[in-house]
Formats: C-alpha cells, sequence, structure tokens
C-alpha cells in the first residue's frame, strides 16, 4: 500500500492506524498547496479532489477520504478492535464514531481557511465549542477513555488528530479534560510517535 499524506493533516491518522497494523506501505509527501508528490508528480492525478489521504491499494486503485481509508485499514488487520465483523452493531458504531470525526474535523478545519473574517471565526469558535462538549459527553459515559466500549479504534486515531491542530489553532481545550487526555494518550501510543516522527512533527 502507499499513502500519500501531508505532515500533520488529517492523513496523520491513517498514518498512525497503518503503524498500528504493521501493515506494509509506503508513505508519499504530498505538498497541498502545489498538488505536488515529493517527486513532482501531479497530485490531483491520483485524487482529483487534490486533498488527503489517498490511499493506493493496488496500482492504479486507490482510495480516499478518512472513513474509507480507516475502515479498510482496519479491515485488513489482524486485530478485531479495528475490524468488527461486517454488518455486526459494532461495524456499524466504528463507522458512527468515524463519522462523527468527520463533524469535528469540519469545525476545527475550517478555522486553518486564510483570512476567516471575524463574525466567522466567533461563530466557528461557538460550534467547535459545542463539537468538543460532545466528544466529552461521550467520553464521559465510558469507562476506557476512548470513544467506543472496545478500546483504542481508528477513530480515536482520527479525533486526536483533529484535536492536535487546537495548539497551532490556540483553542483552549482546557476546559474538556477528558477530550484533552484521549489526544495525549493517542500521541503516548508508539505507533503515533512513529508516525509523528515520519512525517517531521517531532
Amino acid at each position: 500500500m502507499k499513502l500519500y499524506f501531508s505532515p500533520g493533516a488529517c492523513s496523520l491518522a491513517a498514518n498512525i492506524m497503518l503503524n498500528e497494523t504493521g501493515l506494509p506501505h509506503e508513505l508519499v509527501k504530498v505538498d497541498l498547496k502545489e498538488k505536488k508528490t515529493a517527486d513532482n508528480q501531479d497530485y490531483t492525478t491520483i485524487n482529483p479532489r487534490g486533498a488527503v489521504p489517498a490511499l493506493e491499494i493496488a496500482p492504479g486503485v486507490v482510495l480516499t477520504q478518512n472513513v474509507a481509508v480507516l475502515t479498510y485499514i482496519g479491515q485488513q488487520s489482524d486485530n478485531t478492535e479495528f475490524h468488527p465483523v461486517p454488518d455486526s452493531l459494532e461495524f456499524y458504531r466504528l463507522l458512527e464514531a468515524l463519522g462523527f470525526c468527520e463533524d469535528v474535523h469540519s469545525a476545527i478545519g475550517a478555522l486553518f481557511a486564510p483570512n476567516v473574517p471575524d463574525a466567522t471565526r466567533e461563530k466557528l469558535m461557538g460550534l467547535i465549542g459545542r463539537r468538543l462538549a460532545q466528544v466529552e459527553a461521550i467520553l464521559d459515559r465510558g469507562d476506557n477513555g476512548y470513544l467506543l466500549p472496545v478500546g483504542f479504534t481508528q477513530a480515536d486515531a482520527l479525533m486526536a488528530v483533529i484535536l492536535n491542530w487546537t495548539t497551532p489553532l490556540k483553542i483552549d481545550i482546557s476546559a474538556y479534560p477528558k477530550v484533552s487526555a484521549l489526544r495525549d494518550k493517542v500521541f503516548a501510543r508508539p505507533a503515533a510517535q512513529k508516525a509523528l516522527k515520519e512525517e517531521g512533527l517531532i
């Protein structure tokens, strides 16, 4: 497999999960501004949307979008926490959690847009606060500090990556202790530390 990534972007979650599963893979860095790969390929020929992640699972066969990429990686794993039986309740709960991560992603990620007007930023901060409160409530209902009862899954990797953006965006999450703890716990995992090093982030 070949993962197309941009350092610190949401593709970091796929990198973490490839390390968690031990699946053989290659990393290809993408310049999202120029839409070029590290070897100067036109990235839009790989993913016409020009976004990451993109996961080449066979020559010329590429998956995009976090939910699809992370679900696929899990399905190739021997770890049943990462690949619940299709059509089981646990499988749909994983998809549900990944979908919720994308809700948080769209709220926080919107602040990376250039020249966000003050009024728009204020509305986004309100939405982000509501999303973080929802994450805190989900974690509060559980007893393992993760989004799902089975323990660590792809959804936690994705949520932690999104939450990590609060630092450069200067979003204070101290009012959400379980949210902060989830982020820290995920990034303490050896697979996450390896991914951070691979992407030049530590």
